[in-house]
């Protein structure tokens, strides 16, 4: 990350940040799929975003639930918004929930 894209944890506007999107499935009890994104810094590793991706589940009570590139793929890079870019400089990541997420 660019330490000069930020001023303390407020991210500078006019800054882009391009961000990598997981597409993630997640098998929640036995009729039901989770499906959600993981938004990180573009170039993030792989263990880092499954560590954020069970951070997530763990958040919605399924921390048992195995994180891998069986469950979670690298799927396209895009441009954040501020607002994502705020969340992944505080917490590493922004969870964009899809389905059966509650």
């Amino acid at each position: 990350m660019d330490k000069t894209l930020y001023k303390g944890r407020e991210v500078l506007k006019n800054i882009i940040m391009k961000v990598s999107v997981y597409d993630t499935y997640v098998p929640k009890g036995e009729h039901a799929v989770m499906h959600f994104d993981i938004l990180v810094e573009e170039n993030t590793n792989h263990e880092k975003v499954y560590e954020y991706g069970k951070r997530y589940l763990k958040s919605k009570g399924i921390g048992d639930s195995p994180l891998t590139t069986k469950e979670c793929n690298f799927c396209h890079i895009e441009i954040a918004s501020n607002h994502v870019k705020d969340t992944i400089v505080k917490q590493g990541y922004y969870i964009i929930e899809m389905e059966n997420c509650n």
